[in-house]
């Protein structure tokens, strides 16, 4: 296991490899995933040249002038997808300086019934920018890529937790839920403050992260704030709370943010949040003796409870995230304490 100053770099090839190769992974693997809930993840089939287009996409996008970008911002898709402001999404409520454009899995509104599941809401077509026509098949290309590591990604978190290759298919069998946000960290003076985006941890399975050679991006280990810095070629990968959960708290969501670059220079990343289907329920894993003694628990936060049904979770983090959306299409939810079955 090769390391990124603190920070593990596992090789996904090895996952396939033969005898000792693939349990040294498998072994690597959840000792990253349950000491920091971080690691750099190499030999995923992209290369350096790969990371910077999309990130050249990205740049591209945040050149265009703001008419333009604000022309599909998020307060009109009640999907949650679109383009932010800066400072104007919220990470445990104070303001965020990034601008970002969200996307999500292409596909038709659902018709609203009664009795439907308020997170079907969150179905639906993204927003593209009329002035930028070739962005919709380079991030729909970038979609499958991702979704195509994470499954096999995901195939590897079990086999390290000694279950069963394929034991998260029934979660899948609608389809994988993700989200793709496309972030621009303008720079400028710390006196206007540090976060770029709040401590915070995702709340999906996990996410796969490109980002640029600017820095940012810090990680909470032993109560103290450490940087996880660039490295060519690697995908930044942090445990979200549905791995968590399905682990019964071996594996750990870390707390991690992103600070505001100095002035004169912009920081850019890409993250893909992997999900499980909007109408799932995460399982929870028998794990063996020697795993299940040395499992922790959820780790409990009374301001932001975590919920086993996938769509519950990720409609409680959007309402959070973007109120402004919240009020304009989900007002029937506006000072409702989401509770397990609400949704």
């Amino acid at each position: 296991m090769q390391m990124g100053q603190i920070l593990p770099v596992l090789d996904l090839r090895h996952f396939r490899g033969a005898g000792a190769e693939r349990r040294d992974f498998l072994d690597d693997l959840r000792f990253a995933a349950r000491e920091f809930g971080f690691f750099y993840l190499t030999g995923h089939g992209l290369n350096q040249p790969d990371l910077d287009e999309v990130l050249a996409l990205s740049r591209r996008f945040f050149a265009l002038p703001m008419a333009e970008k604000q022309a599909i911002d998020m307060i009109h898709s009640p999907h949650f997808r679109g383009y932010t402001e800066t400072a104007a999404e919220l990470t445990r409520g104070l303001p965020d300086w990034r601008e970002q454009i969200d996307f999500s899995v292409e596909c038709a509104p659902v018709p609203q019934v009664e009795d439907q599941p308020a997170w079907a809401r969150l179905l639906g077509p993204n927003q593209w920018p009329a002035g930028f026509p070739e962005m919709r098949d380079a991030v729909l290309a970038w979609q499958t890529a991702m979704t195509n590591i994470s499954l096999r990604l995901l195939e590897a978190f079990a086999c390290s937790l000694e279950q069963p290759e394929n034991v998260f298919e029934p979660s899948f069998r609608s389809g994988a839920n993700f989200r793709t946000k496309f972030a621009h960290y303008p720079g400028r003076d710390k006196t206007g403050g540090e976060q770029g985006v709040g401590p915070h941890k995702d709340s999906g399975f996990f996410t796969l992260l490109v980002q640029d050679a600017s820095g940012g991006l810090q990680f909470e280990n032993d109560g103290k704030w450490v940087d996880a810095p660039h490295i060519p070629g690697a995908l930044v990968v942090n445990v979200g709370e549905l791995l968590e959960l399905a682990s019964n708290g071996y594996f750990r969501a870390n707390l991690h943010r992103a600070l505001v670059p100095p002035m004169q220079t912009d920081r850019y990343s890409i993250a893909f949040f992997f999900n499980a289907s909007l109408d799932a329920t995460v399982p929870c894993l028998t794990l063996p003796p020697s795993l299940a003694s040395a499992a922790r628990g959820l780790e409990r936060d009374t301001g932001n409870p975590v919920f086993r049904e996938v769509g519950l979770n990720v409609l409680k983090t959007r309402l959070r995230s973007h109120p402004d959306v919240a009020r304009r299409f989900y007002p029937d939810m506006l000072g409702f304490t989401l509770e397990p079955g609400d949704a």
